[in-house]
């Protein structure tokens, strides 16, 4: 699969595409070893344009697809108002990825509660709303971090705000690791 996978990367490089793709895998969490691949920063319009998307889906099945059981899919939108950051993601050794499920019809009080603990956020925290491709309505809460030792250091800004927790159905944390061979067009990494 990474092989494939990698030769899939090259693809990119050669049909010059100039998005960056983050690869990460999951160290702890119940999808352990899974790879986890975004792009983040586009705008509505760049989603219709991509590089060759025939020819990318042609290479994608010749190196991954035989090696690859894929999960899931999804858009999401990034909400500045309740993120501290850019919206793209430092490419950090680590990153903690939260994944909350909430009541039907509650987004505005999710996001309302969110809001009002903003000013508390010391390091980057970015959310995302899912806009199409799974459970709905769903957030996602990326927390880039140099180690495991800084994600768990910080139980406060770890902790969603009481507030939420009557709107939540289910949340899953994970602890991804950076995997800069699987990544395309990053800046290199501190360790």
């Amino acid at each position: 699969f990474e092989a494939g996978y990698i030769r899939h990367l090259e693809w990119h490089r050669q049909a010059g595409d100039t998005w960056v793709w983050y690869g990460w895998t999951v160290t702890f969490g119940e999808r352990q070893r899974s790879l986890v691949y975004a792009s983040f920063g586009h705008s509505a319009a760049s989603l219709d344009s991509p590089v060759t998307p025939a020819e990318d889906e042609r290479d994608n099945i010749a190196n991954v697809t035989p090696h690859a059981q894929f999960a899931g899919n999804a858009v999401y939108e990034y909400l500045p108002a309740l993120s501290r950051g850019s919206g793209v993601p430092t490419p950090a050794v680590r990153l903690e990825l939260t994944t909350v499920d909430i009541h039907p019809g509650a987004g505005r009080a999710f996001e309302a509660a969110l809001s009002s603990s903003h000013s508390s956020l010391q390091n980057e925290t970015l959310w995302y709303r899912m806009v199409a491709g799974g459970t709905a309505p769903r957030y996602v809460r990326l927390r880039p971090r140099p180690s495991l030792s800084a994600i768990l250091g910080e139980q406060v800004e770890q902790s969603l705000p009481d507030a939420v927790n009557a709107l939540i159905a289910k949340t899953t944390v994970e602890i991804l690791s950076l995997r800069p061979t699987m990544s395309y067009g990053l800046s290199p990494v501190g360790r």
